[in-house]
């Protein structure tokens, strides 16, 4: 905060301690001209102070009040399972309710969460300290058996878990020590506290069955939970964190429909919302009440051809839809510049890893009909699912339609409601659309969405190659080599898989300037997910 630190710098951390202290009790602007003036200080110079003042009081985070806030989905599958959470509503609250082991800061960089220290010699065999005096919500202690059934449980089969083969490297967990496990993998992996600092490996109690009640070491308590209908979270008065959270009680819920979102938002019903279209954002600001929040990260909305199946299941075809992408238009005309082109490859160009050396594929209407008419396809209607889940995808479908129609390719877009979208249409027709927040690392992503036993692997590709290049990166110890693998893994990628990803979309949200805290995480919208514990209200 600099202007808390200018304010110390003018009068000494004391009395700026004692001035601040005196505006968060409710003293005016006038009350602190006289409090300078009383200390002798002249009227100009007590002016200038009183300003300073105001303006780190107004970056001092406040407890109290509560807020409302909407995501775009909302269905009956909601849960607060971390090993079964799949949308960013389903993320959103658990974070609310518990911690992982690290968590990632704004650089994606894993920092220290209930394990107070981690530490390896060879990227295989590593050792978490956990933190002492940490309580579940119930009042139970944080232990290394809780640590060692919630990674392990992601192992199982019954469990179901969505990050089973994130999971799957971990062949041993042990404690030893009051509050030290001991993690030993099946390869070395620089990468393993990125991945412990996702939502998927939130820490749960030892033999929990029913999660319903949330009980975690989170920031907030579970007062109400309604799958499909909504959640009331209340703060955790004995949170680990000093003076954390600081709103007193969140409700959230899902609202498919954005305009209905930005209604309630400038209704005042609601005090952050998420997902919010570009074109929206010149609606939000004239209020001069609201403002955007916009998070640049790797966040996609993909063309998903079910390669498992007729026409997929044609490289051809594949290759004909995928050269129709105007890529570059669509960036203009669909984000209003709010993203950047991207390449049928899911790694975006803020990562590490982007392999520049990729050629980028063209909008190219004679190479499409080409391959359209050696699949022979012909006239038969396609269908091409869509939804207002899947942000963007129902314009993506349009401006593809009329793409097509030229060719003579008929697509027969289908939209599809939001509610029960991603358990009812995701992956379960030959094309449809996806959309893929961002994953901390290379590594997390290639190994949810393209290894060939993901449960995501929307497309059903399989490369044994692929498979085996993803696992040697993870352990290989110079970067050079590291980079040309995944340079390698996105050029197979590119080329054979049934993904279409046209562009990579900023992360857009919307809210009242009452709310404060707001800053970029680069996992997705709402602060990756974990805005809960950071902002508060403005008085």
């Amino acid at each position: 905060m600099t202007e808390r630190r200018e304010l110390d710098n003018l009068i000494g951390p004391n009395e700026s301690a004692r001035i601040l202290g005196a505006l968060q009790r409710g003293a005016s602007r006038r009350d602190v001209l006289a409090m300078l003036a009383a200390g002798g200080m002249q009227a100009a110079l007590a002016g200038g102070i009183a300003s300073v003042a105001a303006q780190a009081h107004a970056q001092t985070p406040r407890k109290g009040g509560r807020i409302k806030v909407a995501g775009a989905t909302a269905a009956v599958s909601d849960t607060l399972d971390p090993a079964k959470q799949s949308n960013h509503t389903d993320y959103i609250r658990g974070f609310m309710f518990y911690n992982g082991l690290t968590y990632l800061d704004g650089s994606l960089t894993p920092q220290p969460s209930l394990a107070e220290e981690f530490t390896t010699k060879d990227a295989k065999t590593w050792v978490f300290k956990l933190r002492k005096g940490v309580t579940f919500h119930d009042g139970k202690p944080l232990t290394p058996q809780d640590v060692i059934f919630s990674i392990m449980r992601h192992k199982v089969a019954a469990t179901g878990s969505r990050a089973k083969v994130l999971a799957e490297q971990v062949e041993e967990i042990t404690a030893t020590g009051p509050n030290e496990v001991t993690m030993r993998l099946s390869s070395p992996n620089a990468d393993l506290p990125v991945v412990l600092g996702t939502y998927h490996f939130h820490i749960v109690k030892d033999g929990t069955t029913d999660f319903n009640a949330g009980i975690g070491t989170g920031p907030y308590k579970v007062k109400e939970f309604k799958p499909g209908v909504r959640s009331i979270a209340v703060r955790n008065e004995s949170y680990w964190k000093n003076n954390r959270p600081y709103v007193d009680e969140i409700e959230y819920v899902g609202i498919g429909d954005e305009s209905a979102r930005i209604n309630a938002l400038l209704a005042g019903e609601l005090d952050l919302i998420g997902s919010v279209n570009p074109r929206s954002i010149d609606r939000i600001m004239a209020t001069g009440k609201h403002s955007i929040f916009e998070t640049k990260a790797g966040t996609y909305t993909d063309l998903v051809v079910r390669l498992d199946q007729s026409p997929g299941n044609n490289p051809d075809f594949v290759m004909a839809l995928k050269s129709l992408f105007n890529r570059e238009q669509m960036v203009k005309s669909i984000l209003i510049g709010r993203g950047v082109v991207a390449n049928d490859q899911p790694i975006d160009p803020s990562n590490r890893f982007y392999f520049k050396g990729l050629k980028q594929r063209p909008y190219d209407s004679d190479r499409a009909k080409f391959h359209f008419a050696k699949s022979g396809v012909g006239s038969t209607p396609i269908p091409v699912v869509v939804s207002p889940a899947a942000t963007n995808s129902v314009e993506m479908g349009l401006v593809l339609q009329y793409a097509a129609k030229q060719i003579g390719m008929n697509l027969d877009v289908r939209r599809m409601p939001a509610d029960g979208y991603w358990s009812q249409h995701w992956m379960k027709h030959p094309v449809g659309f996806g959309a893929i927040n961002p994953r901390p690392s290379a590594d997390v992503l290639l190994t949810s969405f393209f290894k060939s036993d993901a449960p995501w692997n929307e497309s059903a590709w399989k490369n044994p190659k692929f498979d085996q290049l993803l696992i040697a990166a993870r352990g290989e110890p110079d970067t050079a080599r590291r980079a040309q693998m995944y340079a390698d893994m996105q050029v197979m990628i590119h080329e054979s898989s049934g993904i279409g990803i046209p562009f990579f979309m900023s992360n857009i949200d919307g809210h009242t300037k009452r709310l404060k805290g707001l800053s970029p995480i680069p996992l997705g919208g709402m602060m990756g997910y974990t805005f809960a514990e950071h902002v508060w209200l403005d008085a």
